[in-house]
């Protein structure tokens, strides 16, 4: 038995017993963790410095230095996030379809946890707090893998998750952390173990998981989010808009990679938007049409199925609406996209038909997380169609189960006539 399965049979135990768990012992591991944090705070930071050392010599950009690092901003942070999921309601136990089949015999349809879900994620040590929590709170075990140059802040802090699930008597087994690339390719084996797998990280990363594993995949794939300045529009919110979605904070997946521009109104307000990017320092790269109306680097044909997670972003001038779906359902990766217009009518035609997780009107894609939708956190943003899309939170972490509460009845009976079918709607809740 290698200790990967060792740890599969763990967490499949813990979950059997966090799942029956109250909301509110749920909750005090919760809150106990927002607590625990603080008190070891010096240890995190310490951790977290050693990381970052390690990850500068290594060569790590700028940016996804920003992301590794986890110290008093990035705490506060966190542990509001988590004083805000103990407030929300608990995830589990409600009745969301009630009927009578019979007299007497009662049906329900009631949320319930998934089970042990395997999660890998990137450098990001506050994603740990987030999936941990998320999942403590929708009663699920999780066994997590996060990027290497994170691994001494995550050790510190999946010590803290154990802590907090101990001091609510829960199992520390509920929250585990695996350590190296090959826990991955073991966890992605222990398909009677182990529910569900969600991988963070590009296409070609989340492909390969899928590809390698018998358990199902909800992908997290990258972010290649567009902002699409439309024919008409108010410049100045245009201007405010597209730079907040590009730089308030580049390494993240919801920041703007591509910047769409209508051709009827790419003369005078490419070069103003241009402009507000290139001194917040944003090297732009611009299709040959772009490239007449601003100075920039030639955009090759890669550039528009990226993900910089930089100071970086491409220019594309399109034709029409139109040529801007097409554009962004070709080069995409269905996350989040926006449209800036004043028509109401190019807006609901850009909503309905850009195939992404998430499609905004006038609004910064950096609106796209779990925290700002008033989930709590997030796991993360699932880019597929199945059981979860967009910033998952609780009740992506759920599924739900039958109960069928009778008085003795038979299947016979009801094909003999002793019985007939009523089907008619209950009201209340599941009574168990």
């Amino acid at each position: 038995m290698n200790d990967l399965h060792e740890m599969s049979l763990r967490a499949r135990n813990a979950f059997y017993d966090l799942s029956v768990s109250s909301s509110g012992q749920r909750n005090q591991a919760i809150l106990a963790l927002s607590g625990i944090l603080k008190e070891h705070r010096d240890v995190i930071f310490s951790a977290n410095r050693d990381d970052l050392a390690a990850a500068e010599k290594e060569g790590l950009p700028a940016p996804l230095l920003h992301r590794l690092k986890f110290q008093e901003e990035k705490l506060a942070q966190v542990t509001a996030g988590l004083e805000a999921l103990a407030a929300l309601p608990d995830p589990l136990g409600k009745t969301t379809y009630a009927e009578e089949i019979t007299a007497g015999l009662n049906l329900y349809r009631v949320v319930c946890p998934i089970g042990v879900i395997g999660i890998i994620f990137e450098s990001r040590p506050d994603a740990l707090i987030q999936i941990s929590s998320l999942c403590i709170k929708s009663g699920n075990a999780v066994l997590m893998k996060g990027g290497r140059e994170a691994f001494r802040t995550n050790q510190a802090l999946c010590a803290c998750v154990r802590q907090a699930l101990s001091s609510a008597t829960l199992s520390d087994d509920c929250a585990q952390l695996l350590e190296t690339r090959e826990d991955v390719a073991s966890m992605l084996r222990e398909d009677q173990l182990i529910d569900l797998i969600i991988p963070r990280g590009n296409n070609s990363f989340v492909r390969y998981i899928m590809e390698n594993s018998r358990i199902p995949v909800l992908g997290h794939s990258d972010g290649v989010c567009h902002v699409y300045v439309d024919d008409p529009v108010d410049p100045d919110l245009a201007v405010r808009v597209a730079l907040d979605s590009k730089v308030q904070n580049v390494s993240v997946c919801n920041a703007a990679e591509t910047l769409l521009i209508h051709r009827d109104i790419a003369p005078s307000i490419l070069p103003v938007i241009a402009s507000a990017l290139e001194n917040a320092g944003v090297e732009i790269r611009g299709d040959a049409e772009t490239r007449q109306y601003i100075s920039c680097l030639p955009a090759e044909d890669s550039d528009w199925s990226a993900e910089y997670l930089d100071y970086i972003i491409s220019v594309h001038i399109v034709s029409s609406l139109s040529d801007a779906v097409s554009h962004i359902n070709r080069y995409g990766s269905h996350h989040t996209d926006c449209i800036l217009t004043s028509d109401a009518s190019h807006a609901a035609e850009f909503m309905n038909r850009v195939d992404s997780a998430g499609v905004y009107w006038n609004a910064s894609t950096r609106f796209a997380d779990g925290f700002v939708y008033g989930f709590g956190a997030e796991v993360g943003i699932a880019t597929g169609k199945l059981h979860a899309r967009g910033p998952m939170g609780l009740e992506g972490l759920t599924t739900y189960k039958y109960k069928l509460i009778g008085s003795g009845q038979t299947l016979a009976e009801m094909k003999d006539g002793s019985h007939a079918y009523t089907h008619r709607p209950l009201s209340g809740s599941c009574p168990c």
